[in-house]
């Protein structure tokens, strides 16, 4: 049986290196971003690491046991299709997977007590499943780095 996202990529060792991981992550599709809600995703981002650096670094090692949950289902499909490359399948399922994990942020943002960050998240929460989709083959990619 395949392993699950969780032994891939929560595990003890691989876990420091997974969340540095997305973070770099994150920080390449920011600085991707072009147009009117690129340049909204960036003046959020830059407006969180000014009020509070080192957040975005901090959410990610908060949010990462649940953001590979809601994929281990697109995951578990992926492995039983036989698929050759989860940068591949996720794009697929685009608007599903960026739904699941925006459950996630959307979760944590309704109940945070920071109005600072809220009206960030808020401001860009309109455009953030097709930025999320858009990331889907690097998400993927970052993951296949831990399966093999």
């Amino acid at each position: 049986m395949a392993a699950t996202l969780q032994e891939i990529l929560l595990g003890p060792d691989t876990r420091p290196k997974v969340i540095a991981d997305c973070y770099a992550l994150i920080q390449e599709e920011i600085s991707d971003k072009s147009g009117v809600s690129g340049t909204a995703v960036k003046v959020a981002y830059k407006t969180v690491n000014t009020f509070m650096p080192g957040h975005i670094r901090n959410m990610v090692e908060k949010l990462l046991p649940e953001m590979v949950d809601q994929l281990e289902p697109f995951w578990a499909d992926f492995s039983s299709s036989g698929g050759s490359g989860f940068g591949d399948y996720l794009p697929k399922h685009g608007g599903e997977v960026a739904q699941a994990l925006l459950s996630v942020t959307d979760a944590k943002a309704g109940s945070s007590g920071r109005p600072t960050i809220v009206k960030a998240y808020g401001s860009v929460r309109g455009s953030a499943a097709k930025h999320i989709e858009a990331a889907l083959p690097r998400v993927g990619d970052l993951v296949m780095r831990y399966a093999v």
